[in-house]
């Protein structure tokens, strides 16, 4: 697998250069000193569960979150359908007109499926709002199911651009704001698979080779660098988030996972993998888990008990959920 997995990232890698901006590699200095972000929040936005009465917005198969860090702001992901998020935000109060980069994990639609939606609500207040998409290189790739284009960012891209939106593709991390920074496609040394098979409809990955299983080569996360560890948020984890959670550390800082938040792909894995899992994390450091989307119910509570954690430092997000650093994890009562 890992023989595989290395040619499909060469040949996706060479595929995409020309279909968005690219920013070059950066080389990440063994030991080098990283800047730390004092102030860090993470709010999810989107994910399947809600509270339990009052104004607390709707759930859906999708994910997105805000992240606020030392006074700037961050969408990560827009959830899978165009008014989600955007009622979301309504009821708790969020404005996002004030955020001008947004970050894409992958190019699946139930992460991609508001970005139309959510530019052309706050472009008339401000121009510049959600105007600048950071993604990891390959998300263009076309993708083929029976056929047809499976690709959920690629489907909207020059819409997005006719809006006055810029994508701009990154093949290596890269630090968005001072601690903060995008891991671009994470590399494949465990053998997770972290990615749905619909039986008898493969999603392929077209390569100037040829189609090949689509195992989400893109699959990005991002990773904040703090005083106490790092904060790691993703998509899906569809890289595997022992992979994502280990090449965080490689790459930006050989520190303990002070939370791992966000989609993790766990919901249909076997026990044995719940195990295998739960022994990375805790080899890492992982002090706070927030499960959103993919993770599962199931698998929180089983990741909960293996680690030795605490009701209150894992949890299964809901919509308004959020981890403030120095704080902790903070829930709506049905998720508590």
């Amino acid at each position: 697998m890992r023989i595989r997995m290395i040619s499909i990232t060469r040949q996706f890698r060479a595929a995409s250069l020309a279909l968005a901006i690219l920013v070059p590699s950066i080389a990440l200095a063994q030991g080098a000193t990283r800047a730390q972000a004092a102030n860090v929040k993470v709010t999810v936005l989107s994910t399947m569960l809600v509270g339990a009465s009052g104004p607390n917005g709707i759930g859906e198969w999708g994910f997105a979150a805000l992240l606020e860090v030392d006074g700037h702001r961050i969408l990560l992901d827009t959830g899978a359908r165009p008014e989600t998020v955007l009622r979301n935000v309504e009821e708790m109060k969020v404005d996002l007109s004030n955020v001008t980069e947004v970050v894409l994990t992958h190019n699946h639609t139930d992460h991609t499926g508001g970005l139309l939606a959510l530019r052309r609500s706050v472009m008339t207040k401000n121009p510049a709002a959600l105007s600048r998409v950071h993604v990891p290189e390959g998300i263009f790739i076309s993708r083929l199911i029976d056929g047809r284009e499976a690709g959920g960012l690629l489907r909207i891209k020059a819409d997005f651009e006719k809006l006055g939106g810029q994508f701009i593709e990154h093949s290596a991390p890269f630090e968005l704001l001072p601690g903060v920074w995008l891991l671009g496609p994470v590399p494949r040394v465990h053998p997770e698979r972290n990615w749905s098979v619909t039986p008898g409809h493969p999603q392929l990955l077209q390569l100037p080779s040829g189609p090949v299983e689509d195992n989400v080569p893109e699959d990005t996360a991002i990773a904040i660098n703090t005083r106490t560890g790092l904060v790691v948020i993703s998509g899906c984890a569809h890289a595997g988030i022992v992979n994502t959670l280990e090449y965080a550390r490689k790459a930006i800082a050989d520190v303990p996972i002070e939370a791992a938040i966000g989609g993790f792909h766990l919901f249909a894995a076997s026990d044995d993998v719940l195990e295998w899992t739960a022994g990375r994390l805790k080899a890492l450091g992982v002090r706070n888990l927030l499960g959103a989307h993919c993770t599962g119910i199931e698998a929180v509570f089983r990741l909960r008990q293996l680690l030795g954690l605490a009701r209150g430092t894992a949890v299964v997000a809901a919509v308004g959920s959020s981890f403030t650093l120095g704080t902790g994890i903070a829930s709506p009562a049905l998720a508590r």
